[in-house]
């Protein structure tokens, strides 16, 4: 059955039903009403309610309080001072349309009527009645027709002597009138309302449905055949906008998801075939001293040595190419292991220049170490992964130098809650074009395709995410064929002052 099919039939349910229902409700109510005012007020004749004798109905309605005040004012007639006693029973009586009012002597002690004036009230209730005057229990009822209240009395003597009344004040001429009017007027406006509401139902429904189904239907159409750009506009704030836009999220998602997938798989082949380059080169050359040795070439001492050392030095520099690979899985699980600890950077530093200094003067590269801080300045570092940033910039300098004698400058500035650490080469520096891109992972500028030069093209994005990882940022400056400045902002420790 077709959506539409099923909207008309569902008119006619909406319409037709509650229609029947009602009918059915309303015949049933009015008659168990009708037994029901009967039974508990004990009028005799349907005529009774149209008659409008409302005094009768309000009478049998409070005639069990009444009864208990009677019992009461024999007994306990103190009660009717109490005025938890006096709360509770003008609240019961408030549910039979009514209210208490207790007089002693010649006052009103208790009016549960707040709005009614006491001196109106006064006027209007009965005085005591004389022995023997109406009944035996002192008790009776009058009907102010002006007021349209029926007042039921019953008289007491409080346990010092002094007299009064407890009065139950009834308001007759609200409710059973409209019994008349009730089942024609409610019957014909509840119908007439429920042909109106279901005629706007009806179509909101066709509105609100098949427009977003259709939109729906085109937008699945679309990824179906791979199109993920097409975009699903939302209109409607109901369930089927909500869908709509949980619809386009997945969309927006997949097209994300989609495009990572292509970039993974873009920089895992720039990847292996990076690894590939720098394994090849060392693994060659170590083949090549090996098979030198195995033939004899290296014939003297100092030959065999050279070979020998050349094997150990492209060993060496396979096994920090592995590491850095090793570290650079564990950036991609969020898995870096750190050991934060107090460091002090001035100290930190110049051992780390002691230690490479002979390393790079070997290469011809002077090492030079300037410290411009006041005082010595403590940080909040991991030591090891620390010495891998050093050691990563430093490698990536001593890479891309092309002068004769090279020169790399490690200063250290106080910045005021930070400290600034530069590492300074005179390479051939970098255009300004690729200035922003250099930490990106497998980014290489036009200047280090070289195969000459190898590396993996992470190096730089291991040392962003370390310096991120210790709340810092490194950023640099370049100019090119005179040299390129890191720049490394950290926080300095700062003990918490106890007051």
């Amino acid at each position: 059955m077709k959506l539409r099919t099923k909207l008309l039939t569902t008119f006619f349910i909406i319409v037709i039903l509650p229609v029947a229902l009602l009918y059915v409700c309303f015949l049933a109510l009015g008659n168990f009403q009708i037994r029901a005012l009967k039974s508990d007020y004990d009028i005799t004749g349907v005529g009774d309610l149209y008659a409008g004798t409302s005094v009768q109905v309000f009478n049998s309605l409070t005639m069990s309080i009444q009864q208990e005040m009677y019992s009461v004012a024999v007994n306990e007639p103190d009660q009717f001072e109490d005025a938890e006693y006096q709360e509770d029973l003008n609240e019961r009586l408030s549910a039979k349309y009514s209210y208490l009012v207790v007089r002693k002597g010649d006052d009103i002690i208790y009016n549960g009527n707040s709005t009614q004036d006491i001196g109106e009230l006064k006027a209007e209730l009965p005085g005591y009645r004389d022995e023997g005057e109406e009944s035996e229990n002192h008790s009776g009822s009058v009907f102010s027709s002006d007021s349209n209240r029926l007042i039921k009395q019953q008289d007491l003597t409080f346990s010092d002597g002094s007299r009064g009344s407890a009065f139950i004040v009834t308001s007759v001429g609200e409710l059973i009138p409209q019994i008349r009017r009730l089942f024609g007027d409610v019957t014909l406006a509840i119908m007439i309302l429920l042909i109106v509401v279901a005629a706007l139902l009806a179509m909101w429904v066709y509105r609100a449905i098949l427009r977003p189904l259709g939109e729906l239907k085109k937008a699945t159409k679309e990824i179906k055949e791979g199109n993920l750009d097409y975009e699903l506009k939302v209109r409607e704030k109901d369930e089927f906008g909500q869908l709509c836009l949980d619809f386009e999220e997945m969309r927006q998602r997949l097209k994300d998801n989609a495009e990572e997938k292509l970039q993974y798989d873009r920089e895992s082949k720039e990847l292996i075939s990076n690894i590939s380059h720098d394994l090849k080169t060392p693994i060659t050359a170590i083949k090549g001293y090996v098979e030198g040795i195995m033939d004899g070439v290296a014939s003297s001492p100092e030959k065999l040595d050279k070979y020998i050392r050349t094997i150990y030095n492209k060993a060496n520099d396979m096994d920090k190419l592995i590491d850095e690979l090793t570290f650079y899985s564990k950036i991609d699980t969020n898995k870096i292991p750190y050991t934060f600890a107090k460091i002090n950077i001035n100290e930190y530093f110049e051992d780390c220049v002691e230690e490479l200094g002979l390393e790079l003067e070997a290469k011809n590269i002077d090492l030079g170490f300037f410290d411009y801080t006041e005082e010595p300045v403590t940080i909040i570092a991991d030591a090891e992964q620390l010495k891998r940033v050093i050691n990563n910039i430093i490698s990536n300098s001593v890479k891309y130098l092309d002068k004769k004698r090279g020169i790399i400058n490690i200063r250290l500035k106080d910045d005021g809650d930070f400290v600034q650490i530069e590492i300074e080469d005179n390479g051939k520096g970098i255009a300004a074009k690729d200035l922003p891109n250099i930490f990106d992972r497998f980014y290489r500028t036009d200047s280090s395709r070289n195969s000459s030069q190898g590396g993996s093209g992470i190096g730089l994005s291991i040392v962003r995410k370390i310096v991120e990882d210790h709340g810092g940022r490194i950023w640099a400056t370049s100019k090119e064929y005179t040299g390129t400045v890191m720049h490394i902002v950290l926080r300095k420790y700062q003990e918490a002052i106890h007051e």
